[in-house]
């Protein structure tokens, strides 16, 4: 069976045919930004669930798309933008997770073998892990067929 690695390939795949993200990584979230020459934006995959029902099963996973922060040293002078690129960031992480999405939840991104739910959820964050990042969270639900046989 290989469902799960079918799954995260086409995902890593995916996502790094889409032009704002550069490195796509995937395990546990202690692993995110630990490497020394980490290339960003980045995109991490965590699966979160499999469950079984008759001959699909639905993956729940959670995709983080995120970069670094860039913090100007010059004066705020528009304190509702601030001295950073911030909302650039969350703005461009939002679109590249909207962007799977849609691939998904249309079939295109398994050429219509699979596909993802209707909904997901989007999550914003910021300053978050070693490097001040922010980004976006999407938890999504992929339906994949059971090519588990009972033989």
């Amino acid at each position: 069976m290989t469902t799960y690695f079918y799954l995260i390939d086409k995902l890593k795949d995916a996502i790094l045919n889409e032009p704002f993200t550069t490195t796509c990584t995937t395990g546990s979230l202690d692993d995110i930004d630990n490497y020394k020459q980490t290339l960003f934006p980045l995109a991490h995959i965590i699966v979160n669930s499999f469950q079984a029902n008759g001959n699909v099963i639905t993956a729940n996973v959670s995709i983080l798309f995120m970069d670094i922060v860039d913090i100007s040293k010059d004066e705020v002078t528009d304190i509702f933008r601030g001295n950073d690129n911030e909302q650039e960031v969350l703005n461009t992480q939002f679109n590249a997770a909207m962007r799977i999405y849609e691939l998904a939840r249309r079939g295109e991104l398994f050429n219509n073998e699979i596909w993802g739910g209707d909904t997901a959820t989007i999550e914003p964050f910021t300053e978050r892990f070693e490097n001040y990042l922010a980004g976006v969270t999407i938890t999504l639900d992929i339906i994949l067929r059971n090519d588990m046989s009972i033989c």
